[in-house]
């Protein structure tokens, strides 16, 4: 992981300081962790945090989905009701111009062709006779279709309706989720001294380095690449929300989640992309690290839990995690999963 801690940490650490009690004397010391332990809790409580967040991520765009459906099919619905209306309209008409030209001595039209004495007017008589059929049979029919239209159309309105109802209580059950895990972070960081948080910072950017180092000796790293237009335009979008803060479920304009970020610099692009990080790394093409140009998208944690763009460099841009801003960071800021590309348009000419 990647950065200064959160100024939030720095917060809570002041506040819990102001307002702890000191412990008793007589009480028995508690155990100190080492500044390593403490950094792979909080790392791993940052990662549940966000694992929680992009699964509400998933369930939201589910549930905006689900409501497009329920309103296109409760639209259907009203046009097909207004069909089988138009259509019992008609066989009414049809009905009472039958009644209407029926005889006074009650003979049948069919009766009424046998006994014309003009062949002519039989066959004329005839052909009416059958247009008639026909079109009662085509009222019939489309009585029958509309009828049959609008039970279907009922029956899916409800089913979309019920499923509509469940993911949002789903929503719910992983919004109170998403909330557990951030306060699981805040007492933490509320449990550190000064000391701690910095030892915890240092130690943390060591990892980084580390980690940046090893992947540019392995040769994964790309050089002189360049962006495509639309990357470019994304990149730029990205670069523009620096110093943003991070908010779980955010897509702007005023604050960002990592998939939000991504997500939003694409669309502005031109090129609308999948919202969740996960769904990033499931549906769009996947390249080798050593390819990346400006404007693809790094993944990390075997989960894909975690997104951000790449910028040139070996550095990317990323809205990194609760109580932190929009920033650009090594490439190696967290555990890399792979790298996928949103566009497939060519490179631009490098100046």
């Amino acid at each position: 992981m990647s950065g200064t801690l959160p100024r939030l940490a720095c917060t809570a650490a002041l506040a819990a300081q102001a307002v702890l009690a000191p412990v008793p004397a007589a009480a028995a010391p508690r155990p100190q962790r080492s500044v390593s332990q403490l950094l792979t809790d909080l790392q791993q409580l940052y990662r549940q945090a966000e694992q929680a967040a992009e699964t509400y991520n998933a369930t939201a765009e589910k549930l905006k989905r689900q409501r497009a459906e329920v309103n296109r099919l409760d639209g259907e619905l009203a046009r097909a009701r207004l069909a089988l209306q138009d259509s019992r309209a008609d066989a009414g008409r049809l009905a009472r111009r039958q009644y209407q030209n029926g005889d006074a001595d009650g003979l049948g039209p069919y009766v009424r062709v046998l006994l014309a004495p003009d062949p002519q007017h039989a066959l004329d008589e005839g052909h009416v006779i059958g247009e008639l059929a026909r079109e009662r049979a085509r009222t019939v029919s489309r009585l029958s279709a509309a009828e049959q239209r609008q039970d279907a159309l009922a029956r899916a309105a409800r089913t979309a309706l019920d499923t509509q109802l469940t993911l949002a209580g789903r929503q719910k059950k992983q919004r109170d989720d998403v909330r557990t895990r951030l306060a699981d972070v805040e007492r933490l960081l509320a449990s550190l001294t000064p000391a701690q948080l910095a030892a915890i910072t240092a130690l943390e950017q060591r990892g980084v380095t580390a980690a940046q180092q090893q992947l540019a000796a392995s040769g994964a790293l790309p050089t002189n690449t360049t962006a495509s237009s639309e990357g470019g335009r994304a990149v730029r979008y990205a670069l523009e929300q620096l110093g943003k803060p991070y908010a779980w479920g955010a897509e702007g304009p005023g604050a960002y989640d990592c998939s939000g970020l991504t997500s939003q610099a694409w669309e502005h692009a031109g090129t609308p992309i999948p919202r969740t990080s996960q769904e990033q790394w499931q549906l769009l093409r996947r390249i080798p690290l050593g390819q990346l140009r400006p404007g693809d998208l790094v993944v990390y944690f075997p989960e894909a839990t975690h997104v951000a763009m790449y910028v040139g460099d070996g550095e990317v841009v990323q809205a990194p995690r609760t109580g932190e801003t929009v920033k650009v960071s090594p490439l190696a800021s967290y555990p890399v999963l792979g790298a996928v590309r949103p566009d497939q348009a060519p490179a631009t000419e490098a100046r």
